[in-house]
Order: C-alpha cells, then sequence, then structure tokens
C-alpha cells in the first residue's frame, strides 16, 4: 500500500461542520441506529426460535436482517462518534476496511432481495413445485451464492483502490469512505476508474432492480388465477417485499449509476439507504406481515 500512497490517514468532514448540528446529527443517528439493531435483531431471533416462523421466506428475511444491522454497523457508529469529536480522522487500512464492509453488506441485501422475490414467485406462480423447487438445500446454496458474489465485489472495489495513487490532499467530503469520495481525492486519471466503479455497483443495482420489478410484474400477473384470498395474501406480501425494494433500490441507483458528478443531497441520500432503510424494513414486514406480528407477540409476551 505504501507503493501507492503517501497519504496514511483521511479526515472525513460528516454531514455538516456546524457544532450546534453535530448534537442534532448524534442523537437522530443514535436512536436510528439502536432502533436498527433492536428491531432485526428481534425479527432474527423471533425467526430463530419461533416454531411457526419456519418456511423459506422465513429464511431469506432472517438473512435480510442480519445484512440490514451489519450494513448500518458499517457507517452509522462512525457517524456517531465522529458527531462529538473535532477532527474526524480514520487511517487509510480502516478507510479500505469500511469500503469493504460496505459493499459486502449492501452487494448481500441486494442478493437476498433478489432471492425472497424469486422464492415469492416459485410460491404463487408454482405452488404445487414450491416445496420440491425451494427445498431447504437450495435455500442454503443460494445464500452460500449470495455470500460469495458480495465476497468477490467488494474485493473488486479493494483491488480499484489499491492502484489508486493519492497525493497531499486527504480531506473526504462524506461521512464515509466510499469509491466515488476517496477517488475524487487521486492524482490521476480516474475516467477508466469511474467506468469500472459504474459498470460494476451501478450495473448491480440497476440490473437487480429490472430483475425484481419484473419478477414482480410477472407475480401481478399471475394472481388473476387465484381466489380473492388467496390474491390478498399474496399482495399483502409482495407490497411489503416492492417497499422494501423501492426505498432501497433508487437512492442507490441515484448514487451508482452516473458520472462522477457531486450534488448537494448526495450525503442525504446516501444517509436514507445504509441507515434509514435498514432501520425501516422490520417494521415494513412486522406491520405488514400478521404472521410476524402473532410470533413476536406470542413469543415475547410469553418470555
Amino acid at each position: 500500500m505504501k507503493q501507492w500512497t503517501n497519504v496514511a490517514e483521511f479526515i472525513l468532514l460528516g454531514l455538516t461542520q456546524d457544532a450546534g448540528m453535530q448534537k442534532a446529527v448524534f442523537v437522530v443517528f443514535f436512536i436510528l441506529y439502536l432502533a436498527t439493531l433492536v428491531g432485526n435483531f428481534l425479527i432474527m431471533i423471533t425467526i430463530k426460535v419461533s416454531r411457526t416462523l419456519k418456511n423459506t421466506m422465513y429464511f431469506f428475511l432472517f438473512y435480510l436482517s442480519l445484512s440490514d444491522a451489519c450494513f448500518s454497523t458499517t457507517t452509522a457508529p462512525r457517524l456517531i462518534v465522529d458527531a462529538l469529536i473535532q477532527k474526524n480522522i480514520i487511517s487509510y487500512n480502516e478507510c479500505l476496511t469500511q469500503v469493504f464492509a460496505f459493499h459486502f453488506f449492501g452487494s448481500m441485501e441486494v442478493f437476498v432481495l433478489i432471492i425472497m422475490s424469486v422464492d415469492r414467485y416459485v410460491a404463487i406462480c408454482k405452488p404445487l413445485r414450491y416445496a420440491t423447487i425451494m427445498s431447504h438445500r437450495v435455500c442454503v446454496v443460494l445464500v452460500i451464492l449470495a455470500w460469495m458474489g458480495s465476497f468477490i465485489h467488494s474485493l473488486g472495489q479493494i483491488f480499484l483502490i489499491l492502484r489508486v495513487p493519492f497525493c497531499d490532499s486527504n480531506v473526504i467530503d462524506h461521512y464515509f469512505c466510499d469509491l466515488q469520495p476517496l477517488l475524487k481525492l487521486a492524482c490521476m486519471d480516474t475516467y477508466v476508474l469511474n467506468l469500472i466503479f459504474v459498470s460494476t455497483s451501478g450495473a448491480i443495482c440497476m440490473v437487480s432492480f429490472i430483475i425484481l420489478f419484473i419478477s414482480y410484474v410477472l407475480i401481478l400477473y399471475s394472481l388473476r388465477n387465484h381466489n380473492a384470498e388467496g390474491r390478498r395474501k399474496a399482495l399483502s406480501t409482495c407490497t411489503s417485499h416492492f417497499i422494501v425494494v423501492v426505498i432501497f433500490f433508487v437512492p442507490c441507483i441515484f448514487i451508482y449509476t452516473r458520472p462522477p458528478t457531486t450534488f448537494p443531497v448526495d450525503k442525504m441520500v446516501t444517509v436514507f439507504y445504509s441507515i434509514v432503510t435498514p432501520m425501516l424494513n422490520p417494521l415494513i414486514y412486522t406491520l405488514r406481515n400478521a404472521e410476524v406480528k402473532i410470533a413476536v407477540k406470542s413469543l415475547w409476551c410469553s418470555k
């Protein structure tokens, strides 16, 4: 690493430089992060302990909650701590670690959402073959492939950064380390690297969103042959899934599928999909899912 850079640390400017606003940032994001951990771990524990939540949808929901909790942890704790101190310094190695973790758990969430849409498509469109197609072994293999795909993608992002020489500037106008803010500090032409960045992270966001959108269109089309009760249950489940997809992918597409330009709203958009969305997912899945609500009540009331 020392061969490629003479920058040993970076300074994160955070969300704001105003002292009064930093106190508000600390309070607000501490509450959001705490709610994220409580909500997601509540779902994970409920799924593991409950005897009624044993089908494949909840198997995948467990890993979605796990990726949500970890994804938020890659940025929120640092943002909360940095709001209390004056000079927010992160070392070069810590910065690379944050880039890897952010893309790893973000990609994991993307892949799990795709798997969940496939699961719902098979359950609604192929109900007689559902148990055969989505067997426990298949589900485990799909989750392993999601982990592997996330690891390969994140490793690729690190290889991009390792080939970037940094000069004297080490001030990152963001609240965490990511490829776009880092590439702005490079003392080289980063046009090709930006193209690679958009064609990897941006392509994952865009292609995944298109796949998910098509899968839900096919599900809605197939519901015309179901009875009223079947349509109601399927629509309730798919609606909650699609809400999660929209609030996660739209901000991601805005950030990762455009040329290397900066807008004033970039930080807040990133906050929304990296911190707010992981907090909203447990609420969406519990409030719109009667089985999860009943399981949570019966489990925790008995305890």
